[in-house]
């Protein structure tokens, strides 16, 4: 059996939670039905990779970060980069095969693609990548899984996935705690750069079994029209004070005559954060965890979503949008149609289609800025320590070792020779510098670059846009205030099977579409309770045991110390 293929019949058990014994068993750990049952337990800190901050020689940071999470600024690009890895790391080394998920049109093949070629020159060895439309990204998986025939490195999904996370990655991924925990991850010296916090979700069951795709801890709260709320007499999301300004605030913005609304799609996650409810769980003094659709704090939210649905401050038919309609409704906003729109922070400075240069392009007008969450109660979600993990299937050491070296390749740091190829591609043909020296992507560009690259490795990015240092500036400022705010997540630190399995994947779905029925009025306010319930009952409540049963296993044991 080669290290990329396993019986397909014990992968389908693995998409149903229940490993067996079959050819894959000896993959497996013993367990009474042959197949690694997934427990609850604190996370082993002995697994994690001793993390470093690390910056290239020379790069000096125009706007500098700081050890709680704010990342470095810079205005202007290397006219010179420097090598982030040495020589050809991939010499001699069999083709890759790697999947991840794309949020851009299909990029072209290695033979119409300057930057993939040069990238694998660079390498020493060719990659096949896959790049899978996000929206098909969970079918895509699920259909390879069934057929028993997993890349060499694949990005997992974002939701869906299989049932039994801890038993599938053991029966089917390479352990890399043997490679990178503590010192170990200094023969990688671009991964050893990804924080802490990220690598604690990649430890599953007694392995560690990705490699995190890293971004900066909070995806903030969207995007909003300064221009627009300054003219309603908001200067200063500080004057802001509580969410009844922001109800007042949206009305005042909502003018149906002039085909502009207060909010393009939803604002659950501004609303809910700024009422002080927690991202998904909270523990409590008595160490018992209690989910957000049990908080006052949340249910206001919704109230008060609501109330500004009913009253017609959402743009007309974008609140039912599925993520594959995200693409229309950010590209009404950017359009002028609405004065806040839900988007990570990421999205505002990608070259091209970046909200800041995008809607310059537009109108130089409007001017879009980072949204936070407003009032005294406010609190920042940790929701983007990581944007996913990749995985390596099982192989050889040898060629465990290769995949990381690919995985440190691609999480080179910003203005490296490494990441200029990866996001900028070559020079003269997929961009050229403007007068300031900073690179500017080509039309050829902005499709070489569309390779997933920086989906399968990725340390903290850097704050950056090669025409607006107003832009980055604006991101520093947000990360600035953010970081102060964020709410700790109390489950880092603790692996509960049924959490890993279904809360970003059914139990997301049951939740979601039971918001966007509440707030559009579909159900009445007092179904809030019966959401509730659904959702414990479809696992909320196993979870919450299991979170409860890691932590206080993870209490007696400190104890014993």
């Amino acid at each position: 059996m080669s290290s990329t293929q396993f019986d397909r019949r014990a992968l389908l058990r693995l998409t149903t939670g229940a490993l067996a014994a079959t050819a894959a068993a000896p993959l497996l750990s013993a367990c009474g039905d042959g197949g690694v049952r997934a427990v609850p337990r604190a996370k082993d800190p002995a697994l994690l990779p001793r993390t470093t901050v690390r910056r290239i020689g020379g790069l000096t940071p125009d706007l500098p970060g700081s050890a709680a999470g704010v990342p470095d600024g810079y205005f202007r690009y290397p006219a010179v980069p420097r090598r982030a890895t040495r020589g050809t790391p991939l010499a001699g080394a069999d083709r890759i095969k790697a999947t991840a998920e794309t949020f851009l049109p299909p990029p072209p093949g290695r033979g119409d693609n300057a930057a993939w070629q040069a990238i694998e020159r660079l390498l020493g060895t060719e990659v096949d990548v896959i790049a899978v439309p996000s929206d098909d990204h969970a079918t895509k998986f699920s259909t390879t899984v069934a057929g028993g025939n997993l890349p060499d490195i694949f990005q997992y999904p974002e939701t869906g996935g299989v049932d039994n996370k801890a038993g599938f990655f053991a029966a089917t991924c390479a352990d890399l705690a043997p490679h990178l925990a503590g010192d170990r991850v200094a023969a990688y010296p671009n991964l050893a750069a990804i924080p802490r916090a990220a690598w604690q979700g990649a430890i599953f069951g007694e392995g560690l079994y990705g490699i995190p795709i890293s971004r900066m801890g909070t995806g903030g709260a969207g995007f909003y029209r300064h221009d627009l709320f300054a003219a309603a007499g908001v200067g200063d999301l500080d004057e802001i004070a509580d969410l009844d300004r922001f109800v007042e605030l949206c009305k005042e913005l909502t003018r149906p005559r002039e085909d502009q609304y207060a909010i393009m799609a939803g604002a659950t996650t501004l609303i809910a954060a700024s009422a002080g409810a927690p991202k998904d769980w909270r523990l409590t003094g008595g160490g018992g965890f209690v989910h957000r659709l049990e908080t006052e704090e949340f249910r206001e939210a919704i109230a008060v979503a609501r109330g500004l649905y009913k009253a017609g401050c959402y743009y007309p038919g974008t609140i039912g949008m599925s993520g594959a309609q995200k693409a229309k409704y950010t590209d009404m906003f950017k359009n002028g149609k609405a004065a806040y729109v839900y988007d990570g922070i990421p999205a505002y400075l990608t070259p091209g289609t970046g909200y800041i240069e995008a809607m310059a392009a537009i109108d130089k007008r409007f001017d879009p800025r980072p949204m936070r969450p407003v009032g005294q109660r406010a609190v920042a979600w940790l929701d983007n320590v990581a944007l996913q993990n990749v995985h390596i299937t099982r192989a050889s050491e040898e060629r465990v070792r290769e995949l990381l070296a690919f995985a440190d390749f691609m999480a080179s740091p910003f203005g490296t020779v490494e990441y200029t190829l990866i996001n900028y591609g070559v020079e003269g043909v997929d961009f050229h510098r403007d007068a300031r020296g900073n690179p500017v992507l080509t039309k050829k560009g902005g499709a070489d670059t569309a390779v997933p690259w920086k989906f399968f490795g990725s340390a903290v990015p850097a704050l950056f846009s090669s025409n607006s240092a107003r832009g980055v500036r604006h991101v520093h400022d947000a990360y600035r205030r953010l970081v102060p705010m964020i709410d700790a997540d109390p489950t880092l630190r603790y692996s509960s099977p049924t959490w890993d399995s279904k809360g970003t994947g059914s139990l997301l779905t049951l939740e979601s579409d039971g918001i966007k029925d509440l707030v559009s009025g579909r159900k009445p306010l007092s179904w809030f309770d019966d959401l509730r319930r659904d959702y414990l009952g479809a696992g909320g409540e196993k979870a919450r045991r299991e979170f409860e049963e890691a932590a206080q296993q993870s209490t007696r044991q400190g104890r014993k110390k």
